[in-house]
């Protein structure tokens, strides 16, 4: 019975001799290697042929392969044949379904926001909607992401039952091709400055901002504002190309670092730019990653823009797709990159983990130079020329976001509120008061380190050290940081006041009429739009 396996793995060890001489591995490397994967062949056919049980040999191989992979960064990944097409749709940005955001659950689906136009607001769903039936499947009981069933050919109709404000509702729809721009909206903010949302890198992000920018220019565009507020990133190749929309050809934007050397690579703008001297301010906070702060980097590092908003993510990691056998595909973290600078500004350190197993955030910044000799750091995300207080990201904002508590809150306000006009929207402090009591009243809760530093030290306790006393201290001093977290809505009501009417505002009118709210409210819009106002002040910070 080994015989065949033994060729099996001998071809393997062959086949991986053959790729590893063109790699630049060690010998002793190579070796491990196929000593490992051999152990791990055998191993596998042992298990599967003697467990007592009967076995589920894919589901073990996707389990093992997985928390391999955790062991190294998040986005080293195994894509099964249906991560493989979901992946080459979000860089494609196209795709036929019933055009909405949808957050999978265990047993629901929750519409997040249906887009204006498309099958699903056609059909009448709202934000909040929890989908627990498609056709004759339940969505409880359907063992992978259910999500992937709204999917399908154009024209074919899936009927849906969902539950909305505790009443239970069914509706038809019909899919259709779902376009997914990179740059959803543009507008002039005043006569000379105009703005526009780029909100992901696919394979129209360059194409699309250049349009963005061109038709901007002929309306009488003097300025730009480029929002990459929560873009989480995308194509490096549309990353320098967006960037070349601002930077003459021949400059370079990235360099990449790896211990593959093929994969070491420098990457210039290739093409003539649009305008290199219209003054640009680029807005970023702390979801703007990958892509984004290749961008917002390199024109901060080449002193082409003014960078305002808050710290961006900190991903300073290239992946690339390697095809595996039955369609399936390894996304994997193959070099580090760089900005003109010299600074790689990755946050986490995957390679280095503290105690508890979570990556260790890099607290040590190295000082780089601009072109024109302004300090910038590495290791911790793009830093902001311009800071704006209300971008900032906190502990409580992002557990409010988390555990889905702001936008359990708009669903709430969306049904007890009218509002048919965008110009009478204001939330009120009484509005924020009442989602005060709404937080006190849910079961929302987040441990703080301090808090998860004095469980563990309560349950460590020794008989000997810890008495009475000082166990009701500790009890106390939790208590009085539980009421803390409470008090805290208050002192984060700015932060936390803009991701509710952000979330509010699109429940009526879709994310369109979020940007037109933002032309005329948001602060960061607002802070850069005086800046460019001021040129003297302007250069002084480019200087």
């Amino acid at each position: 019975m080994t015989k065949p396996i033994r060729k099996k793995v001998f071809i393997s060890i062959f086949a991986l001799s053959i790729f590893f001489a063109g790699t630049g591995f060690v010998k002793s490397d190579f070796f491990e290697i196929a000593k490992q994967i051999e152990i791990f062949t055998t191993l596998f056919k042992e298990l599967n042929m003697n467990y007592v049980d009967e076995t589920n040999p894919a589901a073990l191989m996707d389990t093992a392969i997985k928390n391999m992979l955790d062991d190294l960064d998040p986005y080293t990944k195994f894509l099964n044949e249906q991560d493989v097409e979901a992946y080459r749709i979000n860089n494609a940005g196209a795709y036929s379904g019933i055009g909405a955001t949808v957050r999978s659950y265990k047993d629901k689906l929750v519409i997040i926001e249906p887009h204006q136009g498309y099958p699903a607001d056609k059909a009448g769903l709202k934000a909040g909607d929890e989908i627990i039936k498609i056709g004759d499947i339940v969505v409880a009981d359907f063992e992978d992401n259910a999500s992937e069933l709204l999917k399908g050919a154009n024209n074919t109709t899936l009927e849906v039952t969902y539950r909305r404000q505790g009443k239970t509702k069914t509706t038809k729809i019909s899919r259709a091709a779902v376009e997914v721009d990179a740059v959803p909206f543009y507008e002039m903010v005043n006569a000379q400055t105009g703005y526009i949302v780029l909100s992901k890198f696919n394979a129209k992000a360059s194409s699309q901002t250049k349009e963005a920018l061109l038709d901007l220019k002929e309306k009488g565009a003097q300025k730009i504002v480029l929002d990459l507020r929560g873009n989480p990133g995308g194509l490096l190749s549309e990353a320098i190309n967006v960037t070349n929309l601002f930077i003459p050809k021949g400059e370079l934007i990235v360099t990449t670092k790896s211990k593959v050397k093929k994969f070491n690579r420098e990457y210039k703008t290739k093409n003539k730019a649009v305008d290199t001297e219209i003054p640009l301010v680029v807005l970023v906070d702390g979801s703007s990653a990958s892509a984004s702060e290749i961008v917002s980097g390199s024109l901060q590092d080449l002193d082409r823009a003014v960078v305002m908003g808050a710290r961006s993510f900190g991903k300073g990691l290239v992946q690339r797709p390697m095809k595996l056998t039955y369609g399936t595909q390894l996304k994997v973290t193959i070099s580090r990159y760089y900005t003109p600078s010299g600074r790689c500004i990755q946050s986490l350190d995957y390679w280095n983990r503290d105690a508890d197993g979570k990556a260790v955030k890099n607290t040590a910044f190295k000082d780089f130079k601009t072109r024109k000799g302004r300090k910038v750091q590495d290791g911790g995300g793009v830093l902001p020329d311009v800071e704006i207080a209300s971008v900032k990201a906190n502990e409580l904002t992002v557990a409010l976001l988390n555990n889905s508590v702001i936008f359990d809150y708009a669903t709430q306000y969306y049904y007890r509120n009218q509002l048919s006009d965008i110009e009478n929207f204001t939330f009120t402090d009484a509005d924020y008061k009442a989602f005060k009591t709404y937080v006190s009243d849910s079961d929302f809760s987040f441990e703080t380190k301090t808090e998860k530093a004095l469980k563990n030290a309560l349950t460590a306790k020794e008989k000997v050290i810890f008495n009475e006393t000082i166990e009701s201290d500790f009890e106390a001093l939790l208590t009085n940081i539980e009421q803390s977290k409470l008090s805290a809505l208050g002192t984060y009501q700015r932060e936390i006041q803009k991701k509710l009417e952000d979330e509010i505002v699109k429940r009526y009118f879709y994310r369109e009429g979020l940007y037109q709210y933002y032309l005329k409210n948001d602060e960061a819009i607002l802070a850069a739009t005086e800046l460019l106002a001021d040129s003297s002040k302007y250069n002084g910070i480019l200087q």
